[in-house]
């Protein structure tokens, strides 16, 4: 059998890229709490092996797994260790992701440095991992892919002139999540005829340092929806951005691309 013995065939894998905080610690925490093994996704390696070790003393079988995904040989790398350790992949949250914004966040300020810098990470550094652990994500009975977006990706939310967010005009990351959108929906189209799911996560406005804690939802909230889409059952949605509904309410529910 490829990558390794009935045993860790049968052991549910979970990676989760940018989870040694966060909406991404959170994220291994409740999939670790599910039982499965998580593999702990982190740019900055002492910080992955901290949020590791914290985990496990919470009783979570949790690993921690340099990876950049910006940088194509530490992308290599995970995927090269899957491979030998385990031999296939359950679950895969894009969860990596960064936030710039030129001047007052008016599109005539943006620089494209920071436009680059933003898609490096939220865009590319998806497609990069996706495609790099896909063949390992194909050896899973039903492998879920979720990636982390956001409400300031829909087009449809932030142009409603009575919505919350429509005084928002950054170009960098909400184009960002627009285009993670589309990345979603084509990897979906593409998976349509497997048990593969890949979905787009909306967690909501959460404290994180991300936006300096200036959120209205803990993190622990904004893990709960990238949890729900990975543990999708059979007949589960594919192709759909869901999660916390700001404009209607609360709540959770598929949200307009």
């Amino acid at each position: 059998m490829p990558g390794g013995s009935l045993d860790r065939m049968t052991t549910t894998i979970a990676l989760v890229t940018g989870a040694n905080k966060g909406i991404g610690l959170a994220t291994a925490r409740q999939l670790g709490a599910r039982g499965m093994t998580v593999l702990v996704g982190a740019r900055d390696a002492a910080r992955g092996r901290d949020a590791a070790d914290k985990l496990r003393a919470e009783g979570a079988e949790a690993r921690s797994v340099p990876l950049d995904v910006t940088d194509a040989a530490s992308v290599a790398a995970v995927a090269g260790l899957v491979e030998r350790e385990y031999g296939h992949l359950d679950v895969l949250v894009n969860n990596a992701g960064i936030i710039r914004a030129d001047g007052a966040g008016l599109p005539s300020e943006t620089t494209l440095d920071s436009l680059r810098e933003v898609y490096e990470t939220n865009v590319f550094g998806v497609v990069a991992v996706t495609n790099a652990l896909l063949p390992l994500l194909r050896r899973a009975p039903a492998a879920r892919i979720v990636n982390v977006s956001s409400e300031v990706g829909s087009i449809a939310v932030m142009t409603d002139p009575e919505g919350a967010l429509f005084a928002l005009t950054s170009i960098p990351y909400p184009s960002s999540k627009t285009a993670l959108n589309m990345v979603t929906a084509m990897y979906a189209k593409e998976l349509r005829d497997t048990p593969i799911k890949v979905n787009a996560a909306n967690p909501g406005y959460c404290a994180t340092d991300l936006n300096h804690h200036s959120g209205f939802r803990t993190p622990e909230e904004g893990a709960e929806v990238s949890v729900h889409l990975a543990t999708l059952p059979a007949d589960g949605p594919t192709g759909l951005l869901w999660g916390y509904q700001m404009d209607a309410g609360g709540g959770y529910g598929v949200l307009p691309w």
